[in-house]
């Protein structure tokens, strides 16, 4: 785990990304990044947000962030394979918003409306309603993975 604080010049390009969302912040001083081996953390006072392989994600734990995009819920069954990394298949998924292919997409339980996992959408929710079986959301961030356990351990530190 390696920490810094980013460069301007990065912290313009990250508010280009956040600004695209439909999240309006003007400016951030400081933003600390914390590198692991999937990627990294990015942590402001004003959000959470994870990069994973070129793609820049909300953090699960920053759940303001989160309200900004849409979801689908999944029924309790597919709970444990989603927190465990597993893409999202339509068999699991009861509800959708809409959304289109590579729309950042929020993942979450039918019966606490709890975060579970962010991802990638692989196609677009008219698509995804009209299959029965199939990957729907490609899952990139998820509780318990490595960003949500070091983020845990800094939360701890400070």
């Amino acid at each position: 785990m390696r920490k810094q604080y980013i460069s301007k010049s990065e912290i313009a390009s990250l508010l280009k990304v956040i600004n695209n969302w439909g999240i309006s912040i003007q400016k951030i001083k400081k933003v600390l990044s914390v590198e692991v081996e999937k990627g990294s953390i990015l942590i402001s006072d004003e959000f959470k947000i994870v990069m994973i392989n070129n793609h820049i994600l909300p953090f699960l734990a920053d759940k303001e962030l989160l309200t900004h995009f849409p979801s689908i819920e999944v029924d309790m069954g597919a709970v444990k394979a989603v927190c465990n990394g597993a893409s999202i298949a339509r068999p699991g998924i009861v509800r959708m918003d809409d959304f289109k292919k590579d729309d950042i997409v929020v993942v979450k339980d039918v019966n606490h409306k709890q975060c579970l996992a962010v991802g990638i959408a692989l196609m677009d929710k008219d698509e995804a309603e009209k299959l029965n079986k199939g990957h729907v959301i490609k899952n990139l961030h998820y509780i318990s993975d490595e960003f949500w356990e070091i983020y845990k351990e800094i939360r701890i530190q400070t």
